[in-house]
Order: C-alpha cells, then sequence, then structure tokens
C-alpha cells in the first residue's frame, strides 16, 4: 500500500530519522449524518438558509433545535460542527415570531463576537434581524443606539456585569421582552473566572425575572468529562438537556507528537520548544500548507514569527515570510479585524496565535495546527487540533516543552492520545466571590429570602452574614446596600477571587494593565519582580501597599525572577476523611500564611541562578480549600528519616504538576506545604491548596481522584531520565523553597509504598 504524499509527509519522515517524532496517531474520516429542515421552522429562516447553501442540517443540529425550543440545553459537539447554528436557529425563529423579543449572547471573547455578528448579517435577515456587538470596543456615541433597537445584542460577561446588571434600568425593553441567552464556549467558565460568570448569570436571571421574563438559556462548549454539571453550575438551572452525538463529517486527521532534543543529559534541558516550533510550521508553510499554530504567551507568538520568517530564509523561500503573521491579544480593534478578514479571505499562509483563536472563529479552510507546549488542558488541546482538515486529511501536532506535564505526555504517547478530557470546576458559592456577588445584586434590586432561587438554599444565611459585617442593611425583610451611593460591581474583577486587590500600572503610559489579588501579590509583584501579564513581561519597579498598586515597566531580559517564601497551613475545619494508600487523606478548609522573603534571578537559558535578593514585606493570610495526607506506619517503615523532607516535598511538587489532568486548571492555581511533623496531625503531611481565596473545588477533585494522582505522579518522576531531579519532574518554577531541599529517589519510593498498598 502506498503511503498518501502530502504537504508534511517529508518533514515527519525527518523527524521519524532524528527521533524528534515521539508518538504518531490517526483520527479517523467521519461521515456526516443529516436530518431534514423542521417543518415548523419559520419560512423566512428557511428561505435565508437556503440562500446561504443550506439545505438540511446535521443531525446533533436538528437535535439542539427541538431541545432549545423546551428548555435550557447545552451542545458539547467538535470543532467546526456547526454548533453556532444549534442556538442561531432556536433564536432567530423566535425573533422572527415574536417581534418584540429579545436575546443575549455572551462570548469569552471580542473576537468570537465579532465573527458571529459576521454570520448572522450575512443570512440577509436586516428588516426583521437587528444584531449589536456591545462591549468596550463600541463607540459611547453608539451605545444608547444599541439598547434602543437592537433585538439581538452579542456582548461577554464583564461588560454584562459591569455595564447592564447594575443599569438594567436602562435596558429595561431588553429585559422586559428576553426570551433567549446564549452561553457559548461555556468550557472557557472555569475555576476563578467561572465562579465569577456563575455569580453574573444568576445575577441575570434575577433582574430578568423581575421585568416578567425566564429566558431559555442555551449553551454550547468544547468536549468535557463534565458538559451536564457545568451547565447547572453556570446557570443554577437543573434538567438541562445535552446534545453530544456529532452529526457533522470529519476528513480525518493525522496527529504527531514532537519532543525537542536533550542538549544537556545531565540537567535534562532541550532545544527551545518555540525553536522547535518555528522550523517545523516553516517547513508546513514552504511545503504549501496552511496552518495555525498556538503559542501561550504574547511574547512567544511574537519571537516564534520572527524565528519562523529567519527559517523561511534560511530555507530560500524567503519570501514566504510575508504569508506569516501573529495574531494576539493586545492589537487594536482594526488591527484584529483586518487580520481576521486575511484569514478568511485565504491570503495568510499561517498564522501564529495565543489561545485567541482556539475557540470557534471561522478562519478559513486549514491544513494543520502546531502547538507548541502543552495548553492548559487536554480538552483546549482537542480544540485547537481540531482546527486543522476540516475539509481534507489535516495534520495536528504538538510540540513538548521541557515542563513537567509536557515531558510527561512526550513519554505516554498512547496514554496521551486516548486520555479523556478534563472536568471543569466552578463554585459559585466560594465565599469572596458569592458575597461579593451578592452585594452588586444588592445594588440592582433589595435582596430578600426569595432570592434563594436564584442564589440557592443559604442566600439568607448569607444575606445575615453580610448585615453582620456592615455591608448590607435589613428593611422590612429585604436586604438593602449600607451606602445606596456605593457602587459594588465596579470593585469586583471576574478574573480574581478577592475584593482586596492591587492594580498593576505601567511606568510609562499610566495604562492600568489589570489587578492582582492581595493574597498572591506580594509574591508576584515584589519589588524587582518579573510579571508576565497575558503573555508580555514587565519588571516591577515599585510596589506601594498603603496605595495598593504596582508601577512596572515593559521588560525583555533573558532572566526570570522566582520568590522564596515561608508557607504555614493552618486546618480550620474537617469535611471529609478516608484512609487509602495507607495514608489518612482529608478535605477541608484551611488557613494559608505566606511571607515573602527574598527573591532569586535565573537565566532564561539554562535556569542558573545569578543571584538572590532579601525583600521585607508582611505576611499575607487567606482561607482556601485543602487536600491533606499524612504518612506513618508501612509507608515509612524503614525510609531514611535524612531523605523524609526532600522526598515529601517532590512529591508535593510531582502531584501538583499532573494535578491539571483530572481538573481544567493550571498548577499557578495550586499550592503546596510538605513538612516532616505538622503540628496539627503530629507528623508528615504533604497539603495541596487552591491557590485563590475561598477555594473554587480544585482540590476536591484531588480528594476524589487521589489514587489516580499518586499514581501520575509516579510514573511523572519515576520514568524522567534526569539523575537528581529536573524541571521535567520534581522542579517547580514557583516553590517556594527555591527547589530545596528535595530527593526524586525518596519520592519514587514513598509512591511506590502508597501504591503497593492499593
Amino acid at each position: 500500500m502506498t503511503r498518501e504524499i502530502e504537504p508534511w509527509t517529508a518533514l515527519l519522515e525527518v523527524a521519524r530519522g532524528d527521533r524528534r517524532l515521539v508518538g504518531e496517531g490517526f483520527e479517523q474520516a467521519r461521515a456526516a449524518r443529516f436530518a431534514p429542515l423542521p417543518a415548523q421552522l419559520h419560512p423566512e429562516l428557511v428561505k435565508a438558509l437556503q440562500a446561504a447553501g443550506i439545505e438540511r442540517l446535521y443531525s446533533h443540529q436538528a437535535q439542539a433545535l427541538a431541545a432549545a425550543w423546551k428548555g435550557p440545553t447545552i451542545v458539547t459537539t467538535g470543532t467546526a460542527s456547526g454548533k453556532s447554528l444549534c442556538f442561531n436557529l432556536p433564536t432567530l425563529d423566535t425573533l422572527l415570531r415574536d417581534p418584540k423579543a429579545r436575546a443575549l449572547y455572551l462570548y469569552p471573547t471580542k473576537a468570537l463576537a465579532q465573527d458571529q455578528a459576521r454570520a448572522i448579517s450575512s443570512l440577509g435577515l436586516h428588516e426583521r434581524i437587528r444584531p449589536a456587538i456591545y462591549d468596550g470596543d463600541t463607540p459611547r456615541e453608539s451605545r444608547n443606539e444599541v439598547r434602543r433597537k437592537a433585538n439581538l445584542v452579542l456582548t461577554n460577561p464583564d461588560m454584562l456585569h459591569l455595564g447592564i446588571l447594575p443599569h438594567h434600568d436602562a435596558w429595561s425593553t431588553l429585559f422586559s421582552n428576553l426570551a433567549v441567552v446564549v452561553v457559548d464556549e461555556a468550557h472557557i467558565y472555569r475555576g476563578v473566572f467561572g465562579s465569577h460568570v456563575a455569580n453574573v448569570l444568576r445575577r441575570l436571571r434575577r433582574i430578568a425575572a423581575a421585568y416578567g421574563t425566564a429566558p431559555r438559556i442555551l449553551l454550547t462548549s468544547a468536549t468535557i468529562a463534565n458538559p451536564l454539571e457545568l451547565a447547572e453550575r453556570l446557570t443554577g438551572l437543573e434538567e438541562v438537556t445535552l446534545i453530544d452525538d456529532d452529526g457533522s463529517p470529519s476528513a480525518g486527521r493525522r496527529i504527531a507528537i514532537w519532543n525537542p532534543p536533550v542538549t544537556d543529559e545531565v540537567l535534562g534541558t532541550r532545544r527551545s520548544a518555540l525553536a522547535e516550533g518555528a522550523e517545523l510550521l516553516a517547513g508546513l508553510v514552504a511545503a504549501g500548507a496552511r496552518t495555525i499554530c498556538f503559542v501561550r504567551s504574547r511574547k512567544g507568538v511574537e519571537l516564534l514569527s520572527r524565528i519562523t520568517r529567519d527559517e523561511l530564509e534560511r530555507l530560500g523561500a524567503g519570501e514566504l515570510g510575508e504569508l506569516v503573521t501573529p495574531y494576539r491579544g493586545g492589537y487594536t480593534a482594526a488591527q484584529r479585524r483586518e487580520i481576521e478578514a486575511r484569514l478568511v479571505a485565504g491570503e495568510v499562509r499561517a498564522v501564529v496565535t495565543t489561545d485567541a483563536l482556539e475557540l470557534g472563529i471561522d478562519v478559513g479552510a486549514l491544513d494543520a495546527a502546531v502547538v507548541v507546549t502543552f495548553p492548559g488542558t487536554i480538552a483546549s488541546l482537542r480544540q485547537m487540533w481540531g482546527r486543522a482538515g476540516r475539509r481534507r486529511r489535516g495534520l495536528a501536532c504538538y510540540v513538548a516543552g521541557e515542563d513537567a506535564l509536557d515531558q510527561f505526555f512526550a513519554r505516554h504517547t498512547e496514554d496521551f492520545l486516548d486520555r479523556p478530557v478534563e472536568s471543569a470546576i466552578l463554585d459559585h458559592e466560594s465565599e469572596e466571590i458569592h458575597l461579593a456577588h451578592l452585594l452588586c445584586a444588592a445594588h440592582e434590586g433589595p435582596l430578600s429570602e426569595r432570592d434563594a432561587e436564584f442564589f440557592g438554599p443559604r442566600t439568607l444565611a448569607y444575606l445575615e452574614r453580610l448585615e453582620g459585617l456592615g455591608e448590607l442593611r435589613a428593611k422590612d425583610g429585604q436586604f438593602v446596600l449600607r451606602r445606596r451611593e456605593r457602587y459594588p460591581a465596579g470593585e469586583v474583577s471576574l478574573r480574581s477571587a478577592s475584593r482586596d486587590s492591587f492594580e498593576i500600572v505601567e511606568m510609562g503610559t499610566g495604562e492600568a494593565l489589570g489587578t492582582a489579588e492581595f493574597a498572591r501579590a506580594f509574591s508576584a509583584l515584589h519589588p524587582g519582580a518579573i510579571y508576565l501579564h497575558l503573555g508580555r513581561s514587565f519588571h516591577v519597579r515599585e510596589l506601594d501597599l498603603q496605595a495598593r498598586r504596582a508601577l512596572v515597566e515593559p521588560f525583555d531580559g533573558d532572566w526570570y525572577t522566582q520568590p522564596k517564601r515561608e508557607t504555614e497551613t493552618l486546618i480550620e475545619r474537617l469535611l471529609d476523611r478516608r484512609e487509602t494508600l495507607g495514608v489518612t487523606l482529608s478535605f477541608g478548609r484551611v488557613l494559608v500564611t505566606e511571607t515573602v522573603l527574598a527573591y532569586q534571578r535565573r537565566r532564561l537559558s539554562d535556569h542558573a541562578e545569578i543571584d538572590l535578593t532579601a525583600l521585607e514585606l508582611p505576611p499575607t493570610r487567606f482561607a482556601t480549600q485543602a487536600v491533606w495526607f499524612e504518612l506513618g506506619g508501612d509507608t515509612l517503615d524503614g525510609f531514611p528519616l535524612e531523605l523524609l523532607l526532600g522526598s515529601l516535598h517532590a512529591v508535593e511538587h510531582a502531584q501538583i504538576a499532573v494535578l491539571p489532568l483530572l481538573a481544567m486548571c493550571d498548577r499557578w492555581d495550586i499550592g503546596g506545604l510538605s513538612t516532616n511533623a505538622h503540628p496539627q496531625t503530629g507528623g508528615p503531611t504533604i497539603f495541596i491548596h487552591d491557590g485563590h481565596p475561598g477555594g473554587v473545588g480544585i482540590t476536591r477533585i484531588a480528594f476524589a481522584h487521589f489514587e489516580e494522582l499518586v499514581a501520575d505522579a509516579h510514573r511523572l518522576i519515576a520514568e524522567c531520565s534526569c539523575r537528581d531531579g529536573c524541571p521535567s519532574c520534581v522542579q517547580s518554577p514557583k516553590c517556594g523553597n527555591l527547589n530545596e531541599p528535595l530527593s526524586k529517589a525518596g519520592a519514587v519510593a514513598l509512591l511506590e509504598a502508597m501504591l503497593r498498598q492499593a
């Protein structure tokens, strides 16, 4: 049988020969399954669909339409499966039948809203359907017109939280006639962000009810492990219908796992994933493949684009460099629109992007998708890979970095390719988040026990607590803000778990870049820190504790910083406990106290220490959720005491590194502490805690799947080829003890002792 010659055939052959290609797979082509356009669909909509060349639906689109007419629905099908039509059909049908009806679409990015507005406008229903975008790019002089005329408003959770709900009286026409709410790309709403958005959606339902409406909520999501649970947690609704049987066609996809070669056997360092990705991308561009390349940071996007153009010059195809374009956040609206238009028109051979283009934006037909370093979740990786091969067989490639998870996947490619997607975790009642949104709701209208319908059965207790804190005032069975002039929404960032935060300001421009939670500010924004914000690096020149402000300047040096911290963990409340693997495993609430003592500068190229600078900062404290386990008995029988602390520390690092395999989170969302003698447990104990005040449920997943967590941590360490521990196994870039002490061998022995007792 002759192997099919494709643009990447020669590239893969070379990579097999030098062993950079460490794993291959293939997703089979899938034929489409169709259903007729429903007879009850509005005639004008049917006519518009037919004019657009849509004579029939995919089977899942027809199922989603039938479900959406009845009630709340979530659709989880693959990339490019036509999910937008799943909510556009019932929405447009509703708007065509009722001239007064209104719809609200929520998107996590501006680009998605723009793309959807173009798609709706292309149907030609201009007389009856009046879509309008309402976000930060909407000119102020146009906003009143959007409120008055649009019957389909496209916005984002931040604008809904800050600009619509607090001013609902200005949006009375919308709320009095709100028939449909669409939440697109719902899997993005997880962790802290998701916990905030879940509260915003409950506030939305409450205000709609006050105006006499109960809109149907329709959601779409990438494939995740718990779509129904996510939909119910986000909306507060029960009995959501799941549509997950994908009827769209697939042309098949070749999968390649790429591992850069080792450059230093002793240190375990490898060639830069960016350089490797640029070489691969240049080869694909030169071979004629239209390619999308995903990189995690904005700086990485620009760097990889430049290296790719240099590589094309080396290949004698320098003229193709003009067809390689970067796309990332931080560009102006006009710049983003221009790049998106060039992508759709096929004028670009390759686009290098952050996850800004991971989601459902139409970028035309692509042959290949390259993902440089693990994007954080299997679900995101598959969403990115799904960009390749929409119309003909494609290539999906993953270039591993030196991080522990990347190398874990590079060693276990079969397990990686078959690994199930993660669960999306959020907790709308996470204390600081939930209480802050109850204050926002009180600004929007007096609260009472009846609002438990939206906020849950503990609503009255929370309201009484806010009254006791002096935030609310009880009057005639209702709770109102104690200070009527207060604007609580302005105090709440949807990306932060705490209202107590530091503002990050660029010194040269005076631009406010964002905020950082108080509990994490001293670690991330201490004087001298290199701070990464939306992929850009900044040097912290000053941290003003009184004004709660960090002054930063752009940074492009070749070093990074790592804080040295002293951490204490106090168990406040035990919520669950079980015996497993020879340890006592517990879950509960803890108080974490951290003191940043100093920071270390390290070179980017080889992580070598440059110097250590002392700091004088006060301790910070925050309450959160944690899982912890106490070791003793057979597990430690005969274990060398001099290796114990380093072994516990290495186990802690490994478990934090692999926890994102179970929950959709990043290792930066998790903290830990290991000690050979904790004062409350009386012995050797390892703590893993949510890194955000209040917690969002990450460590609850660790408690439920502890046995799997231990097994994955053992494989991560035991199979790494380094001698004493490296960034690919037990060293952590966020370790408060600067990765001292660590015992790789001791960690393997401890984990093996636990697994023997399974």
